[in-house]
């Protein structure tokens, strides 16, 4: 009897033994041996809340781990379950599962970029988000309009035209979906530079919306980076001594979205456009684009001189003048040719 019981412990034993080291050959060649050689790229979407489980499983199905189970347990065992992030990674099957892992935990989600360029009206915008594949246009428009939106960002006009701020974006997949997303990140954008233009704080209202106005101007007016506070100067000094700014881009706003490029003596004659300023005194009702940094800073600090006029030269800079008959010979010299 005796005997026999210890044949049983020991075949028991024997037993154990060849389990325990086939689960140490499971896991070891789980553990150091890639799906696929040579490997192919895979892309992975890690929704927000999903459980670990829960990706093991899609990662299993996806060909980038060879076991969701035993994936689910490295999780466990290393404690990051509850640690991995949500968005969209790249991976490859030739990974190994430590680094499936460490890029569930540690690793960059795929960005999207997103550029606005300066200048851009805000239906101009919309479209560029569009275009790029993301967010309605239709409902960029809604947003821009929002009066709770425009409440919240302390924006003193009926839209947020100006103050979607000009920059190149990188969003996640679920970032580019979210229009909300958008229209708020161009918002918050332009106040972090506003930050800069300003760094004892924004100044009141109509300050602000005196310089986001003239940034717009100076923004369509010139590509030239070393002219803006040039002109924001003759904007500027043509204000003081009450004189038109006579700014063909703020007529060209004015037109709105229907204008087909051809601006006529009839548009400049127009007073039924609010932005006419060659009818109107002053600056117009609202900006007529979206500024970018250089544009606002020269309009919160416009260059100091005597200069009334300005005229394009041909080469995306301008000729400058003092009085009316210097800017007379520079049109017939710039654009005249004479």
């Amino acid at each position: 009897m005796r005997k026999l019981i210890l044949a049983l412990v020991a075949i028991c034993f024997l037993a154990v033994v060849a389990i325990s080291g086939f689960v140490l050959y499971q896991a070891h060649h789980f553990l150091n041996t890639p799906p696929e050689l040579p490997g192919r790229d895979v892309t992975v979407t890690i929704e927000q809340g999903a459980t670990f489980d829960a990706v093991a499983t899609m990662l299993a199905e996806k060909g980038l781990v060879t076991n969701a189970h035993y994936f689910a347990l490295l999780g466990k065992w290393k404690e990051a379950a509850a640690s991995i992030q949500a968005g969209e990674f790249e991976m490859n099957t030739s990974w190994k599962p430590s680094k499936i892992l460490d890029t569930l935990l540690h690793g960059k989600p795929i960005l999207y970029k997103l550029s606005i360029p300066e200048g851009l009206t805000w239906w101009q915008t919309a479209q560029a988000i569009q275009d790029a594949g993301y967010a309605n246009a239709t409902k960029i428009d809604e947003l821009v309009h929002d009066p709770d939106l425009l409440a919240q960002y302390n924006i003193p006009f009926d839209s947020a035209e100006g103050f979607l701020f000009p920059d190149t974006y990188l969003l996640t997949r679920k970032e580019t979906e979210n229009p909300h997303f958008i229209v708020e990140l161009l918002l918050k954008t332009f106040w972090k530079n506003a930050d800069k233009v300003w760094p004892d704080g924004t100044p009141d209202a109509d300050t602000l919306k005196r310089i986001v106005i003239l940034a717009s101007v100076v923004e369509k007016e010139t590509g030239a980076p070393e002219e803006r506070g040039t002109i924001a100067g003759v904007y500027d000094t043509r204000l003081k001594r009450n004189m038109l700014l006579q700014a063909d881009p703020t007529v060209i706003y004015g037109l709105g979205k229907e204008f087909d490029g051809n601006l006529t003596r009839k548009h400049l004659d127009d007073p039924k456009n609010p932005y006419n300023t060659y009818r109107h005194a002053g600056l117009p009702p609202g900006p007529i684009c979206s500024p970018g940094l250089d544009a606002l800073m020269a309009a919160a600090h416009p260059e100091a001189h005597d200069y009334l006029f300005f005229v394009a030269k041909g080469n995306g800079t301008h000729q400058f003048s003092k009085t009316l008959r210097q800017h007379i010979n520079a049109v017939r010299k710039y654009q005249l040719k004479k």
